[in-house]
């Protein structure tokens, strides 16, 4: 049951100003990361400055391989100076787990799969007002008893955050929302998260994380440092993440065509989900190019009709 109102706005996506709820993310899990090293160990990981941050914060990162391709993204924060929980999506956990683990050497560091211990909720509207008396400013974090909550990007123009607690905790009391908004206004947020059909598709820029804050260019080195940089600071940024809104179901890893080439496709779709009001949105990671003008398809050069749809945030220009 979704106890939101909608309403298609000029935009084309949808106005869920009543929306208001908690659904269980179940699609998610937790990364632990504890021990006297686990901040340095992370800093030398992650595209994020995991060392600047404070308690009171949350960050967007990613993990690349030596060519800056990303193979997981997180939710990060820390619970204690020696405790960071790194939230991304389960279908890549365990081998992300695995990959990470042979980089810990002599650290004194310990990552497990801590997903069996901790509850992830998606929290949004006025039942975030209820939980911590406001939304407050994204990427900040506040601690409610052993719970963590975690202020992301509005989706939709609907505040929205994340609740982390031990199992066993009490979860708010608030109405239920289906995961299926949830996922759609994570979309409407223009943040994709990557999962197995997105695996080492994208350099962080392809997805904007440089715009969103996921990308620190001021840390030091990490796997893929080099081409991120050299993509930021050379001006070579040919791809980017767009909003499309489509007829059809897109699905995570579906090529999208441009009408002047029906022969090579121009991206991939990063993220769908579907629009209440009908329809689906799209996360799509493109050609810059063919963003400019032409019609873009699904699938192939036949496919359904994608449109594009304004970023809900400015995107920083390369350099």
């Amino acid at each position: 049951m979704t106890p939101a109102s909608t309403a298609t706005d000029t935009s084309g996506t949808s106005s869920t100003s009543g929306s208001s709820g908690i659904c269980e993310l179940t699609h998610l899990g937790v990364i632990r990361v504890s021990g006297a090293d686990a901040v340095s160990f992370l800093q030398g990981q992650l595209t994020q400055d995991v060392a600047s941050l404070s308690l009171s914060e949350a960050r967007l990162a990613s993990f690349c391989n030596p060519k800056g391709r990303m193979q997981a993204s997180f939710v990060l924060f820390k619970r204690s100076h020696e405790e960071v929980l790194m939230v991304c999506s389960g279908d890549i956990l365990a081998a992300t787990l695995k990959r990470m683990s042979m980089f810990v050497m002599r650290a004194k560091a310990t990552l497990s799969d801590a997903s069996a211990d901790f509850v992830l909720c998606g929290v949004t509207g006025n039942t975030i007002k209820s939980i911590a008396g406001g939304a407050d400013t994204p990427w900040t974090k506040t601690d409610i008893g052993a719970a963590n909550l975690v202020f992301l990007p509005t989706g939709a123009g609907q505040a929205r955050a994340l609740w982390c607690a031990p199992r066993g905790t009490a979860p708010p009391q608030a109405a239920r929302i289906d995961l299926d908004l949830w996922q759609w206004l994570e979309v409407q947020s223009g943040i994709a998260m990557v999962s197995q059909p997105i695996f080492e598709a994208f350099v962080p820029q392809m997805l904007n994380y440089e715009s969103v804050g996921g990308v620190s260019f001021k840390k030091g080195c990490y796997p893929g440092q080099e081409i991120v940089a050299r993509s930021q600071f050379r001006g070579t940024l040919k791809r980017r993440a767009y909003l499309g809104h489509a007829d059809a179901a897109p699905h995570v890893g579906q090529e999208v065509f441009h009408a002047p080439d029906a022969e090579q496709p121009c991206g991939l779709v990063a993220a769908a989900a579907a629009n209440p009001s009908g329809g689906f949105d799209a996360i799509v990671s493109m050609q810059i190019s063919a963003a400019s003008g032409g019609a873009l398809t699904l699938g192939c050069a036949a496919g359904a009709a994608l449109t594009l749809l304004p970023l809900p945030y400015t995107l920083l220009e390369d350099i």
